[in-house]
């Protein structure tokens, strides 16, 4: 069951019908994902995919962004990183194996893990200022938590390995272009296109629509399966570098 007073990054909002509008919500921070936002977002889809009384999730963000991707500048990452990249799995397994639908409603940046939790999602709505980008190799990081997984399957492998090797923006129309995203719409319009969709899947059959989804995402669980360990642990190793961690000392002063 998914409990709101349980969330302190996340603020909930119910429709009588059972949709749930999800706001990551840090927006002086461009709700940059924290120590505390990340186990949050390994738990919210599987709790509210067992939650009964939920139909549809709607994930958004508070403020000019989605999500600016890991914030660093409070929890910094160090010698023992196994929890984080725990979490990191569950994050991904949970969003691929959540039954009901779930759509992003995306403006400003999606960037890193941010683009990874919209991309992950059954339907993508971007507002035109949205910029996706997989940053990890800006700070010395492998793309691990889950870009390698969606990014290929969403634009083809070569595009893929091009924008994670580069960590290059992609903006709204653009990723429209090579799939990455469903709509494009107006900043304004963004949300309300996803909770309007989210309505009407939730009045619709929602065990046919479900069984339209699942065995979809049971393929991509099983591609997962062989991408996710291995490229989190590799992300976990240049995590280590000292390279590494000199990019992400100059990142995160820039951010401070």
């Amino acid at each position: 069951m998914l409990n709101p007073e349980q969330y302190e990054t996340i603020t909930f909002e119910r429709r009588d019908d059972g949709v749930v509008v999800a706001t990551l919500n840090r927006p002086e921070r461009l709700n940059a994902v924290n120590a505390r936002m990340h186990t949050e977002l390994s738990r919210i889809a599987y709790e509210f995919d067992a939650d009964p009384s939920m139909t549809v999730l709607v994930i958004t963000g508070a403020g000019r962004s989605f999500c600016s991707g890991g914030d660093f500048s409070d929890d910094p990452i160090g010698d023992d990183n196994a929890p984080m990249m725990l979490e990191g799995r569950r994050i991904v397994d949970h969003l691929l194996e959540c039954r009901k639908p779930v759509i992003s409603a995306v403006k400003g940046y999606a960037m890193g893990l941010g683009a990874t939790l919209a991309l992950l999602c059954d339907v993508v709505f971007a507002g035109r200022s949205a910029v996706f980008a997989d940053t990890h190799v800006s700070i010395g990081l492998g793309a691990g938590d889950g870009g390698q997984v969606i990014w290929p399957l969403l634009m083809g492998v070569n595009r893929a390995k091009y924008f994670l090797m580069t960590g290059d923006r992609v903006p709204a129309d653009e990723a429209e272009r090579l799939g990455l995203v469903n709509f494009v719409v107006d900043d304004d319009e963004v949300l309300a296109r996803a909770i309007e969709l989210a309505h009407r899947l939730a009045s619709g059959p929602l065990d046919a629509i479900m069984a339209s989804k699942v065995p979809i995402n049971h393929w991509l669980r099983a591609h997962s399966a062989q991408i996710l360990p291995y490229s989190i642990q590799i992300e976990e190793r240049t995590a280590l570098s000292a390279r590494s961690f000199a990019a992400r000392q100059a990142m995160t002063n820039r951010m401070s």
